[in-house]
Formats: C-alpha cells, sequence, structure tokens
C-alpha cells in the first residue's frame, strides 16, 4: 500500500503530465491559427453541421447523353462556388452520377443549393448545369462540368468559370446568368487569345478578381482590365474586356507567367490549384488556393502525401502578377473523418466558394471529392482591411 509521500509524488506526477499532454494538443492549433494581418482567418467549422451535403440517390432528371432517366447526384457531391442573391447564399456543386468507377470517370453536373443561414440546404432536384445537346457538346461529353467558381459583376450578372470535361482536355469554359439557374454557356475562355494558342492546353481553376463595395462582393477591374488567377502547377493570369474570353499573360519568353508555383519541401510542392474568388483588400489581393503534397522529402512531411490543403497568397493591387506574401504552412487541413475517407482517401479540403455574407466570411469547400462542408471567419463589423468604394 502507498504512504502518503507516495500518494503526493503520484498526484504530482500526474498533474505534471496532465499540464504536458494539454500543452502537446493544444499547441499545433494555436499555431495553425496563428495568422499574419494580411491573411483571412481563422476558418471555423461550425460543431454538428458538416457536412452540409451529401450524395442523394433520389434525385433524377432526364440526361440528354443517354436520353434515360439519371441519379446525376447519387456517387458523390464536392467542390463548391457560392454566390449572393436576394440575401441567400447560393451554393453551385459538382456532382457525380454512377456511370462510372473511379475520380474522372463519371459524368459531373452541376446542382444548385440555397441556404438562409450558409448551413441548412435546400437543394433543387434537377442539376443547373450538364452536358447537353448544345453548343458545348464538343467539350463537355461525356465527362461534363466540374469544379464551379462564380463571381457577380456590379449589375447583377453571375460569371461562372468551371471545367469542360469531354475526357480527353480540361478546359475552362465561361458561363453567364442573372438567376443562377438558367446559364449561358460561352464556351472555353482562351478559345481567340494569341490566334488559339492554349485552346487546346489543359487548363482549369479560374478565380475572378473580386472587391467589396457597400458590402457587395463584385468583380473588380485593376487598369482598365477584368482579371482572374488560374490553374493547378503554378498559379497564372489572365485578363478580359467582356468577363467571357480571356488572355492568359506571358512572360519575357513568351511562356505561361509563374506567379508563384509548387515549393520542395511545403505542403503545395505538388499543385497550387486556384480556390474561390480572389479579394482585393488594402494589403493587397488575396487569393485562397489548394496545395497538394508530394510524396517524400519533396513534399511537407507533417502532412500525409497527396492531402489537400488550403494556403494564401498576398499580391500588388497595382500588379495582380506580383506575390508580395505567402503563408508557408496552410490555414485548413483535413481534419474530419469525412475529409478524409472517401472518393479521396488521403484528405482533401479543396476550397472553391468564398461569400462576404451578416458580416462572416462563408468558405466553402469539397471532402474528399465526396461531400460538400462549410467554415466560417466572423468579424463583428466590415474588415478594415478590405477595399470600399461607393
Amino acid at each position: 500500500m502507498l504512504n502518503r509521500n507516495d500518494c503526493l509524488k503520484t498526484f504530482r506526477c500526474m498533474l505534471l503530465f496532465t499540464s504536458l499532454l494539454f500543452t502537446a494538443l493544444t499547441l499545433p492549433a494555436q499555431k495553425q491559427n496563428t495568422l499574419p494581418d494580411w491573411a483571412f482567418g481563422p476558418f471555423v467549422r461550425p460543431q454538428n453541421v458538416n457536412p452540409v451535403l451529401s450524395p442523394n440517390p433520389a434525385s433524377r432528371f432526364i440526361d440528354p447523353m443517354s436520353k434515360k432517366e439519371v441519379a446525376w447526384e447519387a456517387n458523390d457531391v464536392f467542390n463548391p462556388a457560392a454566390a449572393i442573391k436576394n440575401n441567400k447564399i447560393y451554393v453551385l456543386y459538382r456532382a457525380e452520377d454512377k456511370s462510372g468507377i473511379a475520380i474522372g470517370t463519371r459524368t459531373s453536373r452541376l446542382g444548385l443549393a440555397e441556404s438562409v443561414d450558409g448551413i441548412a440546404m435546400k437543394r433543387r432536384s434537377t442539376p443547373v448545369m450538364f452536358p447537353g445537346n448544345d453548343s458545348q457538346k464538343e467539350f463537355e461529353w461525356p465527362g461534363g462540368c466540374e469544379d464551379p467558381r462564380v463571381a457577380m459583376t456590379a449589375d447583377g450578372r453571375y460569371v461562372m468559370c468551371y471545367t469542360q470535361w469531354n475526357k480527353k482536355v480540361p478546359r475552362i469554359g465561361v458561363a453567364t446568368s442573372r438567376d443562377l439557374i438558367t446559364w449561358t454557356k460561352h464556351g472555353p475562355a482562351f478559345r481567340k487569345a494569341y490566334n488559339g494558342r492554349f485552346f487546346n492546353m489543359a487548363s482549369k481553376s479560374a478565380s475572378i478578381i473580386t472587391r467589396l463595395v457597400n458590402g457587395k462582393q463584385v468583380i473588380a477591374k485593376i487598369n482598365g482590365k477584368y482579371w482572374m488567377y488560374w490553374g493547378e502547377h503554378f498559379v497564372n493570369t489572365a485578363t478580359s474586356d467582356d468577363l467571357v474570353n480571356w488572355r492568359p499573360m506571358l512572360d519575357e519568353k513568351g511562356e505561361l507567367k509563374q506567379c508563384i508555383a509548387t515549393r520542395k519541401g511545403f505542403f503545395d510542392s505538388d499543385l497550387t490549384e486556384c480556390g474561390p474568388p480572389a479579394i482585393m483588400t488594402s494589403k493587397g489581393i488575396l487569393l485562397i488556393y489548394n496545395g497538394k503534397n508530394k510524396a517524400g522529402k519533396d513534399g511537407d512531411e507533417n502532412y500525409t502525401t497527396n492531402t489537400y490543403a488550403a494556403g494564401q497568397v498576398l499580391f500588388d493591387l497595382k500588379d495582380p502578377t506580383k506575390p508580395i506574401a505567402r503563408l508557408d504552412k496552410p490555414f485548413f487541413v483535413p481534419q474530419e473523418p469525412f475529409e478524409k475517407s472517401g472518393q479521396y482517401p488521403a484528405g482533401t479540403v479543396f476550397t472553391e466558394g468564398l461569400v462576404f455574407f451578416k458580416n462572416k466570411w462563408f468558405l466553402y469547400y469539397g471532402c474528399a471529392d465526396s461531400r460538400v462542408a462549410v467554415a466560417v471567419f466572423s468579424t463583428k463589423k466590415i474588415d478594415k482591411r478590405i477595399v470600399q468604394t461607393k
């Protein structure tokens, strides 16, 4: 039997162990949430609400390709865009049927859900964008329409950049709408640029630069042009006069200009894929992007091989091609079970939707290519960093 002194020593040891354990558990989270003053965050997952969208085998519509009824969102829903309309958040998300057996082999269509609080979703039973008997058949059959990003003009026109996938070449496609339901497809963004030089080049992930105007997030003009970041192996830019036809920027050698690229030994060592619409702040132009971690010593060994985690980079307000700051660690990483299981078990938080709603930033992301979730960055008032115009 232990005497009094032995009991006291045991108690003290238990207190020390508890203190050390608490420090070990909380310190990484504190480090992860410590962000520079130019970055957005922390983004917090609301408790007991995610995922906000999951597959629904009951949703069916007549597919123009097969002319048969298909369960268009039965297998997976992921990679969402977001927009504001009539004081509601609308989420456009990629949905896959069961027509294939692996990522990229099924047909993708875009669904639409609405929410009064950004969390509880009411979705439409039929897709709003899909491969149809239209002018884009050549580029969208049979793979479909993938990974949307949506931004709005000052006069209320929505511009969607999405991936057109014919299972041969992925291309950035452009579509516009006034109501988020009926979309006009305009075709590949780079079709006309440089006499079609980049028309048949693989391209995806377009993030149009936006700003807040009287609390409303709208597409911005810089130096008389519209701008977007795009790409996955490195971040490039493109400019436009009409938001439909885009011209990629080139370097002094006449090649695509790399604004940022992958970094050996970092979480973004394999890919740097553009996320939601970029936002102008007083510090610069903030781009959230999705970094993929490479295997082995070329990647960041603190994260699982092939993990997708989210980073942030800041560009110069006067020169959107010039990076001035960049996070070395991701601000958002897979941690929930549904973010590390599904089509992509290595772990994925793939950001594509960012909207300002009721003094909060709502970040919508894909979870392991299988679910849609949300995280929230709260502000008591409009952040002073955000560029405002009347």
